[in-house]
């Protein structure tokens, strides 16, 4: 048996709800799906029970409706595990994962400043990646941006 099935079987044993998204994408690359209700238990137990001790980044994409998260961890061996999620655009609100990876600050604030959403439990701080006279309420990788109304500003 792999690594990656080694930890898909263990993810699936753990977590029989979701076991139909998880899939062995390739050598060394596993994905998963979760809900962001579970996202955290899941993300918990990936980082610390299963081992996956470093973020690679946090990718942040609009899908018009909601608004997709995929977390790129990976173990020193090479294995990388995706977990996606999604919040609502009208409420787009996640949880930190700080606690976890302190390095996870700067791909947080680029998702409130590029997308919008809010990090609950992230400490007050500078902008990234967008200038501090950037005007509010303008978050230009929603798919619903116009650069045009910046002309205005």
């Amino acid at each position: 048996m792999t690594q990656e099935e080694i930890i898909v079987n263990d993810l699936k044993e753990k977590f029989a709800n979701i076991a139909a998204s998880i899939i062995i994408q390739r050598p060394r690359r596993i994905f998963l799906e979760v809900s962001q209700a579970q996202f955290l238990e899941v993300f918990d137990y990936c980082v610390k029970k299963i081992g996956f001790p470093h973020l690679c980044t946090i990718t942040g994409l609009d899908e018009i409706e909601k608004f997709i998260l995929i977390y790129h961890l990976a173990q020193d061996n090479g294995n990388i595990l995706n977990i996606k999620t999604s919040v609502s655009k009208e409420n787009p609100v996640l949880k930190t994962i700080i606690n976890y990876y302190a390095g996870a600050e700067i791909y947080e604030r680029e998702l409130m400043d590029l997308f919008g959403m809010k990090v609950e439990g992230l400490p007050e701080g500078n902008r990234y990646p967008l200038p501090d006279d950037w005007p509010k309420g303008q978050f230009p990788l929603r798919k619903d941006w116009d650069p045009k109304s910046l002309e205005n500003k």
